[in-house]
């Protein structure tokens, strides 16, 4: 990783070496090296120096095994016969014989190595679908103790993420059980985690997965683990700001929204939801609060609409016509007509939710502002309570 640029971002060479050093470690790095180039830090990691500055590259080097070096492993049976033992021994023998005796590529890498010829790397191709596996180092039998090898797959699962620009909104954790499993066990399992946004954020995926894992139950010890996106979507993340931004504090609602639906259940934690409906009961419904919100809102019906809606309206009484709720209403706005519904059947009662009705913002000496309506189906209309302005 080339990193000579980024120094002076980061801090210095010891920052951003600790940082890359802590990141690293989640991922399985269990050795860290600095170099030149590239071939000569892989080298001094093989060999466990991590230092390639302390001294000159070409005597760090000519003491380090040859096996460091991976364009000598197909010619090293020969070498040992001839009596080269390190970098240096077979640095020391004629490059002409080792251009004819063994090939190009040897004599390439060694200069590339030691800084004679420059390093040409090539990109990194990221595969379309991503799919990872992780061999557990020892058999787990609790599913809560899954998470310490599927946040090793989360964080390169927000790398493969970060590089598309996007962010996962489904995922899938699948295990393998243990070959000395019992019959009944059957051969794995999986668990499927849903966002209500995209996100590539390593802390909150880690924290919905530990929620949906409290409450699995392993039928035999788990030994491989396998991570899969199964919904992908791009990321439009905002433009981060030279200057010192304010500190929020806490999450964002839809974050804890999406934890109490992983602890308490998807059907425990709804949310409302507006729908393209002119009848004031159905323009909302509830939906789990973990599912995706529509692309596209509700239009608004630019009309007064109250704070407050009586699940079932309120029949009044008429005197003279005219509406009375806590003394005679005085109708201020109106009539709004609402129609329609027709299409709406009810399949157990064998009829429709079909309403003719002509709404008013009507004032009450007692109650404040309200919405009334006037029924226009019935054969004597009626009036009715709907709603309170605050």
């Amino acid at each position: 990783m080339e990193v000579e640029a980024s120094v002076r971002l980061f801090g210095g060479r010891r920052a951003l070496r600790d940082r890359v050093w802590a990141e690293g470690r989640e991922l399985g790095v269990a050795q860290l090296a600095w170099a030149p180039n590239g071939l000569a830090a892989l080298a001094l990691a093989r060999a466990g120096i991590e230092n390639g500055f302390r001294q000159a590259l070409d005597v760090l080097l000519d003491s380090l095994p040859m096996a460091t070096l991976s364009a000598v492993h197909p010619h090293r049976r020969t070498l040992e016969h001839i009596g080269c033992r390190t970098l240096g021994d077979v640095r020391a023998l004629p490059r002409g014989g080792i251009g004819r005796r063994f090939d190009q590529h040897l004599l390439q890498a060694l200069d590339q190595a030691y800084g004679l010829a420059p390093e040409a790397h090539e990109w990194v191709a990221l595969p379309e679908h991503f799919e990872e596996r992780l061999e557990l180092m020892a058999r787990v039998e609790q599913a809560p103790a899954l998470l310490f090898g599927a946040r090793r797959l989360l964080l390169v699962l927000s790398g493969w993420l970060a590089a598309r620009r996007a962010g996962v909104s489904a995922f899938t954790l699948r295990w393998a059980h243990d070959a000395m499993r019992s019959r009944t066990a059957g051969e794995g399992g999986e668990i499927t985690i849903r966002t209500a946004a995209p996100t590539r954020d390593v802390e909150h995926l880690s924290r919905l997965l530990a929620e949906h894992l409290a409450r699995v139950e392993l039928l035999a010890p788990v030994g491989d683990l396998v991570l899969v996106a199964t919904g992908v979507q791009p990321l439009h993340e905002q433009s981060a700001s030279l200057l010192p931004d304010t500190v929020r504090q806490g999450e964002t609602l839809g974050l804890v929204l999406e934890r109490l639906s992983a602890r308490l259940g998807p059907q425990r934690v709804q949310r409302p939801v507006l729908c393209e409906d002119h009848r004031p009961e159905w323009m909302c419904r509830w939906q789990p609060a973990a599912l995706l919100l529509p692309r596209k809102a509700a239009p608004g019906t630019g009309l007064p609409q109250p704070g407050f809606v009586l699940p079932v309206p309120l029949r009044l009484v008429v005197r003279e016509h005219r509406p009375v709720y806590h003394g005679e209403l005085l109708l201020l706005l109106g009539p709004q007509r609402v129609e329609g519904g027709w299409w709406d059947r009810i399949e157990d009662a064998g009829r429709t939710r079909n309403v003719v009705r002509d709404y008013w913002v009507a004032l009450s000496a007692q109650a404040g502002v309200l919405w009334v309506f006037q029924t226009r189906l019935d054969g004597a209309p009626s009036w009715y309570l709907h709603g309170h302005f605050a």
